[in-house]
């Protein structure tokens, strides 16, 4: 082994040990355990739900409508992923490596350890993927309980499921190079702290509203759709109508069976049905909507394309374990109600659709878009944070 691999290997372990002395790095770890077994308690029967020997009954939520498999893997994704690892053990993470940094360049530190032949940066490179080695290490014990869960439990073993390592330890090192950059201007844990927190909040706002718009987006393309059939009807019937009428007073046979009525202009339609001016205006109104969302999504798409995408990284883990069909077949009857804008809205969309259609744009959009800019973000702030490192006269 070159002298190179062997002083990164004993910078990583000595970083690592400090991290592990951490009792929130085993508070972790305990927590992800108990989960995992938490799972183990919960089963899926003819009726509905099994907690340890209780049954409760749930309509369209039993062995009828889905498989253990499914559930398992549902719980694993909502709850486990969803949850735990992207919320509770992420907040956690973040408080156990805030210092690494911090701690690193702190006076009477960072001069005995520049004091090693070892270059500034393989130095500073070496206690950032510390900081990720303390989240691989929580998502590989809860991956691999979950994954020994579902294939006794659910008589499926999935190897998909360990997809969620590098997804997971993905989108925490979006927000720990943040962290890591504060912590290097600042010296401050609390300040790489807070910084890293407020920014995920943003990130995850701006996907929020993201999402909002696209949902707008494809619930309003449904009504301009459902609009735009209802006046092509009608003004079908109205043709229908006129000519009927005019070949009765001619005194013309019936033409053959699915012959096409001829094309009247639009003032000899509305004087046979009065009421679809009022369908013309409502499809119109509803067509400047769409091109409304449509505009305010692309903004939106827009920017968020330079900045890390933490939603939609942990949401690839679902695209991962769960097709677009299954996610089709967990929709419940009770999803299918209709969308209605307002009190005298009679345009009817099915939330089932709209939901679904809002899943399937979102799906639309590229791993490669998703990652590839989140990690372009992630260099620039780690090129900044090393170009520092290495120039700073400690």
């Amino acid at each position: 082994m070159s002298r190179a691999a062997t002083q990164t290997i004993a910078i990583f372990h000595d970083a690592y040990r400090e991290l592990n002395a951490k009792r929130l790095f085993w508070i972790v770890m305990i927590i992800s355990v108990v989960i995992v077994a938490a799972f183990a308690l919960v089963g899926l029967t003819d009726k509905g739900l099994k907690v340890i020997v209780w049954e409760i009954p749930i309509p369209f939520f039993n062995r009828s409508t889905m498989e253990p498999a499914m559930f398992y893997k549902m719980i694993f994704v909502n709850l486990g992923i969803g949850f735990w690892l992207s919320w509770g053990a992420t907040i956690l993470a973040i408080i156990s490596t805030a210092s690494i940094i911090p701690e690193f360049v702190s006076s009477g530190s960072i001069e005995l350890t520049l004091s090693r032949p070892v270059s500034r940066l393989r130095l500073f490179l070496t206690k950032y993927l510390t900081g990720l080695l303390f989240v691989a290490l929580q998502v590989t014990v809860f991956t691999l309980a979950a994954f020994v869960v579902i294939g006794f439990k659910g008589d499926a073993w999935m190897p998909k499921l360990f997809w969620a390592i590098p997804i997971v330890v993905l989108f925490f090192s979006y927000l720990f190079s943040i962290c890591a950059l504060v912590g290097l201007l600042t010296r401050s844990t609390i300040a790489a702290l807070l910084i890293t927190l407020l920014m995920w909040l943003f990130f995850f706002g701006l996907n929020a509203t993201d999402g909002i718009f696209v949902s707008l987006r494809e619930t309003t393309r449904l009504r301009e759709n459902v609009l735009a059939k209802r006046v092509e009807r009608l003004e079908r019937n109205a043709s229908l109508r006129i000519w009927e009428k005019r070949r009765a007073e001619a005194g013309e046979p019936a033409p053959p069976e699915g012959t096409p009525p001829p094309v009247y202009t639009p003032a000899e339609i509305d004087a046979e049905n009065p009421l679809i001016q009022n369908q013309r205006t409502k499809l119109a109104a509803e067509r400047a909507s769409l091109a409304k969302w449509t505009r305010w999504a692309s903004i939106f798409y827009w920017v968020k394309t330079p900045l890390p995408k933490t939603s939609e990284t942990l949401a690839l883990l679902e695209r991962t374990l769960i097709s677009e069909e299954e996610l089709e077949r967990l929709r419940t009857p009770n999803d299918d109600q209709p969308v209605a804008f307002g009190e005298q809205d009679d345009v009817q969309v099915s939330a089932r659709e709209a939901q679904l259609g809002s899943e399937k744009a979102l799906r639309a959009r590229s791993t490669a878009w998703i990652i590839g800019t989140s990690l372009g973000f992630e260099a620039f702030i780690l090129g900044i944070a090393c170009v520092i490192f290495c120039r700073r006269d400690f």
